[in-house]
């Protein structure tokens, strides 16, 4: 028998159909597509417009809404992407429209753990080397924009400070697109006086800066200006906010942001259309694709198919919370992936099934905000009927449906029974709500967060944590949302706390952020970093390039 295909090899095997044609599915003419090379386009932001309104000037009916999320998973992750894919496909096989919008990879990851984020196997985003890769340059424009301000910050502190800022208050972080330990803490403006006022900061990746979160956050061009103005980089010693408007930064943010507001459109191995915008990380930020990219979905079709990052504790619960209240969409469905593997991994001597508690902790999650949950097996070889049979009794139990799906060997085909469950699920509806009012206090928000979402006993802060809660409510932030970063690994804020789904653990808030352009503060939980290191065989140790050039290495 022969040995299955790499990603990379099917992926260049895969025919690809002109993104006109693409564009055409979708209800977007070619003049709303400025291509990028042959394989991938950006989307003109008139689309937000053209695809609302029908001909004889009446609203479109929006598409059902489906976010894809997942239980807790393990290092190597659950499939949570191939099986957006695969989900998308399966509901074009069935007959239906769909769309689906993704995050595009960062580069960290890539070059450190994963080798790439595309899908897997016949479900894949193609072309999938420029997608892992720098694909329309989005990310690097994110990077210079955020090191641009980190610039004028310096700047203003070497040419007088006129502001008075406070150097020891200082938030805003350079940032970059590769994992590198080494940069977290460093000291800067060192030499002469020339060089600089020396002060003690810091990197985060790429993917976990503000002004990432605020381009998947932002609904069109004015908003984008606008939010990049309210950005808060520090205070004054008498706790004044001071912002990239008053550096004069938010402007020329905005023009280098200009290009990446517009969504990108690839497409599937099967020619579904893909939306690839903003890439959050879901761990440290919002871990959602951009609402801009869903503003388009949400009228191309019948069905949008979007992922959250990491399990419904993460990323389905900023989808929620902050991207739907942001977007002003809400969901009809939610699927939660889960794995065999995953399962036996979060086992508790307490449950009847190797990780029931994991998965009933994150079908509560989904209930808890009034979207119906589907429950998405997605098979490896080695799993067994009677494994998958468990699942969905469990599934059966929470009162969830639940389907096999093998997309990542046969494709669409393998998702359809996937795809009618989702459909059954959306024809049900949902009765959606927030966790949380606006109005709450910044640590009803977190502990509600932590209580209801983790299933924490209780929140402990800080003192530094406590101060800067004090700072943000007297800021006029009380009304800001709430995005946790904490660990992916478990429900806890102790990665190796992976069994099951704790109850009565205490989260620890180490300190808190304010993303004011984002629109939301983020407590930083247990030893969680904002730039993530590499291991010690990463990823970037066996990417190259052959005799001709072709890139060798990515998965």
């Amino acid at each position: 028998m022969a040995p299955f295909p790499s990603d990379l090899r099917i992926a260049r095997d895969a025919t690809l159909t002109p993104l006109t044609e693409i564009g055409r599915q979708m209800g977007l003419g070619a003049h709303l597509l400025r291509p990028y090379g042959s394989d991938v386009a950006k989307i003109d932001l008139e689309a937000v417009t053209e695809l609302a309104t029908s001909a004889d000037g009446t609203p479109t009916p929006p598409a059902k809404y489906v976010v894809v999320t997942a239980i807790t998973p393990t290092k190597a992750g659950e499939g949570k992407t191939t099986t957006t894919v695969g989900l998308g496909q399966g509901l074009n096989r069935l007959g239906h429209q769909a769309t689906i919008a993704v995050r595009q990879p960062s580069m960290g990851p890539t070059f450190g753990i994963k080798g790439g984020a595309a899908g897997g196997g016949y479900s894949q985003v193609v072309p999938m080397e420029a997608l892992n890769l720098h694909l329309t340059g989005d990310s690097h424009a994110v990077t210079a924009a955020n090191n641009l301000l980190a610039a004028m910050i310096d700047n203003h502190l070497h040419h007088g400070n006129t502001l008075g800022l406070d150097p020891h208050t200082i938030t805003w972080r350079r940032v970059l697109d590769v994992n590198d330990r080494a940069l977290r803490n460093i000291v800067i403006g060192l030499g002469s006086a020339a060089d600089g006022v020396p002060r003690q900061t810091g990197f985060d990746i790429t993917a976990a800066s503000e002004v990432m979160a605020l381009l998947g956050l932002t609904r069109d061009l004015e908003d984008l200006r606008d939010r990049l103005g309210r950005i808060v980089v520090g205070y004054t010693p008498t706790g004044e906010p001071v912002t990239a408007e008053q550096l004069e930064a938010a402007g020329a943010m905005a023009v280098l942001l200009r290009d990446a507001l517009q969504p990108n459109l690839l497409q599937t191995l099967e020619n579904t259309p893909v939306l690839v915008h903003a890439g959050p990380f879901g761990n440290i930020a919002t871990g959602n694709s951009s609402i801009l990219a869903d503003l388009i979905g949400i009228h191309s079709g019948e069905y949008l198919v979007t992922e959250a990052g990491f399990g419904a504790d993460m990323g389905a619960e900023r989808f929620f919370n902050i991207k739907c209240r942001a977007s002003g969409l809400t969901p009809d469905a939610a699927v939660v992936v889960a794995t065999v593997r995953a399962m036996r991994e979060h086992a508790q001597p307490e449950d009847r099934f190797p990780g029931e508690a994991n998965l009933r902790h994150h079908i509560g999650i989904v209930r808890t905000h009034g979207v119906t949950p589907v429950v998405a097996v997605n098979a490896f070889p080695d799993d067994t009927d009677e494994e998958h049979r468990a699942i969905a009794d469990i599934a059966a139990d929470m009162g969830a449906r639940c389907a096999v799906a093998t997309h990542f060997v046969d494709g669409g085909r393998g998702a359809e029974d996937l795809a009618a469950a989702v459909v059954e699920a959306c024809a049900e509806g949902s009765d959606f709500a927030f966790l949380y009012p606006d109005s709450a206090p910044l640590t009803e928000k977190i502990e509600t967060i932590a209580r209801r979402v983790y299933g924490a006993g209780d929140v402990s802060y800080s003192a530094q944590a406590a101060r800067q809660l004090e700072t943000y409510e007297k800021a006029g932030f009380g009304g800001l949302s709430v995005c946790v970063a904490k660990t992916h690994m478990s429900t806890t804020a102790d990665p190796s706390a992976v069994a099951g789904a704790p109850r009565g653990w205490t989260l620890p808030v180490r300190e808190v952020r304010a993303s004011v352009g984002a629109g939301f503060v983020y407590p930083v939980c247990g030893d969680m970093r904002t730039m993530p290191g590499l291991g010690a065989s990463p990823a970037a140790g066996r990417i190259d390039l052959d005799a001709d050039g072709e890139i060798l290495g990515l998965s």
